[in-house]
């Protein structure tokens, strides 16, 4: 991989590479050269074709980017989701399958599914609604939109097959942007999609989590169980690394000028020096991730002509416009308001945001 991998294996997320192979095969049926885009992932056709080599999430992430433009499906993730079989996800759909109810079901899927990948980490809440939550771990969020969408679509296509209704959500969040709100993805979900949320979140009335599970069956939920746990116990516990942590932070801090490393330090409990060793160990400076987010985040911003290019400088740390301008064209080649008349933009609206605030 021509990534910068950390030198601590435990932060590497994994998973199953079960959507990474659902593209490969609709690559092949649509006759494209499936070995030419594996290359720009850094992966051989061998690995990819084996159903029992997991894959790293970054490298699935980056597979589905390079499919759906070899497809020219802006929509890949969803479209993948929509047409699989359930089943292929194995053992953790078993397990959720016979629960005896949906809230049972969606706890099973938080406690097991980090087997089909580890890269994601699933979190339901019941306290006035029933929220399902996606949380990335060690994985750039920023990366990615095909995969959260995967996701998104798969866990209520399994709301729904279990409890055989048509579950509708109450709300939809997501992380990344979109131009405006897909229709088909209104009629899938019930509802319409909030792009550059908070989170990643489907969020449902409190009264679906008592709906009875159609195939429950307490002796074979325990025994799926049992074997769950073994599978679990076989993965390693995967450790947050520094520069996820310090990603997660510096969007918060940068509105408000603070996105300083002595203040993202002090958040973590450390002092500057051990922060910047830390990063170090990991291959990268706290310089570096700051300037990728301010650069992912500028252009995303832009993206949205409504958005006040002053409100812009303010939102990525900077005091004075003439800052950002000139930040940016140092970056870029270009001023932000040539950015925003270019062809640029049409490609950042349709690429994942950056941060705000098994398949």
């Amino acid at each position: 991989m021509r990534s910068t991998r950390p030198k601590d294996f435990r932060s590497i997320p994994n998973a199953t590479g079960g959507i990474a192979r659902l593209a490969c095969a609709r690559l092949r049926e649509l006759g494209k050269d499936v070995k030419a885009v594996l290359s720009k992932a850094g992966l051989r056709l061998e690995e990819a074709d084996d159903p029992t080599a997991r894959l790293e999430v970054r490298t699935q992430i980056k597979i589905l980017e390079l499919a759906a433009e070899e497809l020219r499906d802006d929509f890949l993730g969803f479209h993948l989701a929509r047409s699989f079989d359930l089943r292929e996800i194995g053992l953790v759909y078993y397990v959720i399958a016979c629960s005896e109810q949906l809230a049972d079901a969606l706890r099973n899927a938080e406690r097991y599914s980090r087997i089909v990948n580890d890269g994601v980490r699933l979190r339901f809440k019941l306290d006035g609604t029933a929220v399902i939550a996606l949380d990335y771990v060690n994985v750039d969020r920023c990366s990615d939109r095909h995969q959260m969408e995967f996701w998104l679509v798969t866990l209520m296509r399994i709301c729904r097959q279990v409890t055989d209704s048509r579950l509708a959500a109450r709300r939809l969040k997501v992380r990344h942007s979109r131009a405006g709100s897909p229709v088909e993805f209104k009629s899938f979900f019930g509802t319409d999609i909030e792009f550059d949320a908070d989170a990643d979140e489907i969020i449902f009335p409190a009264p679906i989590a008592s709906l009875p599970i159609v195939g429950r069956d307490t002796y074979l939920n325990k025994l799926l169980r049992r074997y769950a746990e073994e599978a679990l116990a076989w993965q390693p516990e995967l450790r947050a690394s520094i520069h996820s942590r310090v990603e997660r932070i510096i969007p918060q801090l940068l509105p408000h000028g603070r996105a300083e490393v002595s203040e993202v330090a002090r958040q973590l409990g450390m002092s500057s020096r051990t922060l910047s060793r830390k990063l170090r160990d990991e291959g990268v400076t706290y310089a570096e991730i700051l300037d990728k987010l301010r650069s992912a985040l500028a252009k995303r911003y832009l993206s949205d002509r409504e958005l006040p290019v002053t409100e812009i400088a303010w939102l990525l740390g900077y005091r004075e416009v003439s800052s950002f301008t000139h930040a940016f064209k140092r970056r870029t080649g270009m001023t932000p308001r040539e950015f925003r008349l270019s062809d640029c933009v049409r490609g950042e609206r349709e690429r994942p945001a950056g941060i705000k605030g098994g398949h």
